[in-house]
């Protein structure tokens, strides 16, 4: 395994979400702590690694529908992770050139590979926050924000596999609201969340401790907790579902199984 070059504010010996998820989706962008802290994940959970392949899948599949049969062509992803094959702004901008978007995320090596790669069609416009979903008005107030996306316009708010890194002390509920109110009529709201809902009370208890030893604090929601989000926004169909079953490509036998995945998903717009 290769290891990155370390830049400058990154201290390798600690886990970083980013990190971890490249580490599943196949990426080589990672650090043994991520690694490790990636297994201990997989200890509990076997089919993690398929789990985020899935999330990545559905998040095509929704900036597709948002890119197309919606309209939209302003995107404010947060929790970007690490750029691989099929990034928000390629996929929208192959349906509409023109497309803008905005990545947000907070480790310094995800800054400098989407600088390098999250390169915009001539006609679009992409660029990168360094920030964090803990601080969203950092995030509503920054400079590159107002100088790629018009707030005034429809904007999808993407926030994929990052809710869950929100624990309860961080107020989940009150950073969503911020953005959120933020947005204009006609916005969408596009969210992944995992979830305990299809485990065991044991296997439950096991993923929760292996979480909390993994050194990246995590949150299992229940469809009910995660629900809460959506409070006043009004959902597209198929509702609140697992990431397998949003608008899937797939016949029903060829699918993972939504055990396997635990990870809830929802379009909704903002009336």
């Amino acid at each position: 395994m290769t290891t990155p070059q370390v830049p400058h504010g990154i201290d390798p010996s600690k886990a970083h979400p980013a990190r971890r998820y490249n580490y599943w989706l196949g990426g080589k962008d990672n650090y043994a702590a991520d690694r490790a802290s990636a297994q201990v994940v997989a200890d509990a959970f076997p089919t993690v690694a398929l789990a985020a392949r899935e999330n990545r899948a559905f998040m095509r599949r929704a900036v597709t529908y948002l890119a197309g049969e919606a309209g939209v062509d302003q995107f404010l992803d947060i929790g970007t992770g690490l750029p691989s094959a099929g990034n928000v702004h390629e996929i929208a901008q192959a349906i509409t050139p023109a497309a803008r978007v905005v990545y947000v995320d907070n480790d310094p090596i995800v800054l400098v590979h989407a600088r390098a790669l999250l390169t915009s069609s001539a006609q679009g416009a992409t660029s990168y926050i360094d920030a964090d979903l803990r601080e969203p008005r950092k995030i509503l107030e920054h400079p590159d924000l107002a100088r790629t996306l018009d707030l005034s316009r429809p904007v999808a708010l993407m926030l994929v596999a990052v809710m869950h890194f929100m624990t309860d002390d961080d107020d989940p509920y009150g950073l969503f609201r911020t953005l959120v109110d933020a947005l204009p009529s006609g916005s969408h709201v596009v969210v992944t969340q995992a979830t305990g809902d299809y485990l065991t009370p044991e296997q439950y208890a096991e993923n929760v401790a292996a979480n909390e030893r993994s050194g990246v604090p995590f949150r299992l929601r229940s469809r009910e907790e995660f629900a809460r989000f959506f409070t006043g926004l009004e959902l597209l169909p198929p509702g609140i579902t697992s990431v397998v079953e949003w608008r899937p490509e797939q016949e029903p036998q060829d699918r993972p199984s939504v055990a396997d995945v635990s990870m809830l998903c929802a379009v909704a717009r903002v009336p």
